[in-house]
C-alpha cells in the first residue's frame, strides 16, 4: 500500500475483507500482539449498549477533560470525517497520525485479513498508546463479547441499555443480547449497568466473570423534578443538578461510572459537564427558520425516546426519514406514526439503504423522494406554511446525508 492520504488508506482498508462485519477477536488480537500493544498504562472505560453509548462516552470524556486528564475517545460511526472516531481530548485525530497508524498496522498484519472496523479499532489503540493518555474511553461497535474493542481489558465495563437490535448478529432475545453486551466485563473490575428492567443475563455474566455489578435503581438511582434532578448511590448524593442536553438516563449512569474512578466528583463539576456536553445528531436543533432537528434514532428504543421528545414540542412536527433495510423498520415507524403531521421519506444510498417506497406503506399519506435535498425542500416549505418543526431522523446515514447538504 503506497497511499499517503487518509482518503487513500480508507479506500484501501475497505477492500481488505470480504465482509463488512465479521465478529471475533482472534484476527485483531494477533495483530495487536505483533504490534506489542498489551495492557495500557491508562485506565480503560468500555461502553456497550443498544442506545446511549455515544452520549455516555461524550459525558465521561468531557468530565475527565475538565478535570485535567488526557483522554482518548474511540466511537463509531462517523458522520462526515473518519477522524471523528478517534479523538484526543475531544479533538479529532489529525490525518497524519491516522495514516501512520494504518501504515504500521499494514506492515504488521501480514496475511491476516482485517475488517474496516478492526483496522479502525487497532489504529485508535495504537494512537492512544503512543500518546500516553490517562484514560481510554472506548465505545463498542456491535455487541460486546466479540467486538474488536473487547480486545482490550477494561477497568470499568458500562452497559447503557438493552433492546432488540442487530438480531442477525447478537441473537433474537433480550437475554441473549444482554449476555453478549456484558461480555466486556473483566474479573474484579466493576460493571455499571444503566439498563432499565435489565435481563437476568447481565447479573449472570457478571457473576460468572467475577465482576462486581452495580445496577440502576438498585445500587444508584435518580429523580427528576421540573428543571433539575437529584442522584444518589454509593453513599453519595448530588442535588439540584441541571437537566443535561443529553439523555438523563445516560447522565445518571455516567455519575455511577465516575464514582468508581479515583477522582474527585462534585456538584460544581457535574453541573459544568451537564451544561456543556452535547453530541452531534442527538435531538439537536440545527436550523431555526423553520426549526429543524436531527436525530440518529434507528431502532425501537430510540424511537420511543424520540416520540417523547417530539411530544414536548409546541408545534406541528414534520418527519424527514430514511432507514437501513436491516433495521426494525416496522417497529420504529409503528412507534412514531402518530407523532408527525406529515411524512417525507427518502432513499438511502448503498446496498443497506432502504428505498422511500419501501417505507411509505407503514404510515398513511406519505411522500417519497430519491434524495434528501428533495425531501428537505418539500418538508421545509410545508413547515413554513404551518409554523411546524422538521425532524430529520432514521439512521446515522440519514443524518450524514443531511450534514453533507450543508
Amino acid at each position: 500500500m503506497s497511499s499517503t492520504s487518509l482518503e487513500g488508506w480508507l479506500s484501501y482498508i475497505e477492500s481488505q475483507h470480504p465482509s463488512e462485519i465479521e465478529l471475533g477477536l482472534a484476527r485483531g488480537q494477533s495483530v495487536l500482539d505483533k504490534l506489542q500493544l498489551g495492557r495500557p498504562k491508562a485506565k480503560v472505560i468500555t461502553v456497550a449498549g443498544t442506545n446511549g453509548k455515544g452520549s455516555t462516552c461524550t459525558m465521561l470524556t468531557r468530565y475527565l477533560c475538565d478535570a485535567g486528564f488526557k483522554v482518548g475517545t474511540y466511537t463509531s460511526p462517523h458522520f462526515l470525517r473518519f477522524n471523528e472516531r478517534v479523538a484526543i481530548n475531544e479533538q479529532e485525530c489529525p490525518d497524519e497520525l491516522l495514516c501512520e497508524a494504518f501504515s504500521v498496522i499494514e506492515a504488521a498484519r501480514g496475511d491476516t485479513p482485517l475488517t474496516y472496523f478492526e483496522f479502525s479499532t487497532i489504529a485508535a489503540l495504537w494512537v492512544f498508546d503512543r500518546l500516553e493518555l490517562d484514560y481510554w474511553v472506548l465505545e463498542v461497535g456491535l455487541g460486546g463479547r466479540l467486538d474488536s474493542v473487547n480486545m482490550v481489558d477494561t477497568d470499568i465495563a458500562v452497559v447503557t441499555s438493552i433492546a432488540l437490535d442487530h438480531i442477525d448478529w447478537l441473537g433474537d432475545s433480550i437475554d441473549i443480547i444482554g449476555r453478549e453486551k456484558t461480555g466486556i466485563a473483566r474479573a474484579g473490575k466493576p460493571v455499571i449497568s444503566g439498563v432499565v428492567n435489565p435481563p437476568t443475563s447481565i447479573a449472570a455474566v457478571a457473576e460468572e466473570t467475577g465482576a462486581p455489578l452495580f445496577q440502576k435503581h438498585k445500587d444508584f438511582t435518580f429523580t427528576q423534578f421540573d428543571n433539575v434532578w437529584n442522584w444518589s448511590g454509593f453513599g453519595r448524593s448530588f442535588e439540584s443538578l441541571p437537566l443535561p442536553k443529553l439523555p438523563l438516563e445516560n447522565a445518571a449512569t455516567v455519575i455511577a461510572v465516575l464514582l468508581q474512578l479515583d477522582i474527585d466528583v462534585d456538584v460544581e463539576s457535574l453541573t459544568q459537564m451537564f451544561t456543556e456536553a452535547s453530541l452531534l445528531g442527538r435531538f439537536q436543533q440545527v436550523e431555526s427558520s423553520p426549526a429543524l432537528y436531527i436525530d440518529v434514532a434507528h431502532n425501537p428504543e430510540a424511537a420511543q425516546q424520540l416520540k417523547q421528545q417530539v411530544a414536548r414540542l409546541n408545534t406541528p412536527v414534520i418527519a424527514v426519514c430514511g432507514m437501513l433495510k436491516d433495521k426494525d423498520i416496522s417497529s420504529v415507524l409503528e412507534t412514531l406514526k402518530d407523532s408527525f403531521s406529515e411524512w417525507h421519506f427518502l432513499d438511502l444510498p448503498g446496498v443497506r439503504g432502504a428505498k422511500a417506497a419501501e417505507l411509505a406503506p407503514y404510515v398513511n399519506d406519505s411522500n417519497s423522494y430519491h434524495d434528501i435535498l428533495s425531501a428537505l425542500t418539500a418538508a421545509k416549505d410545508s413547515a413554513r406554511q404551518q409554523g411546524a418543526t422538521v425532524i430529520v431522523f432514521g439512521s446515522f446515514v440519514t443524518v450524514s446525508e443531511y450534514l453533507s447538504t450543508l
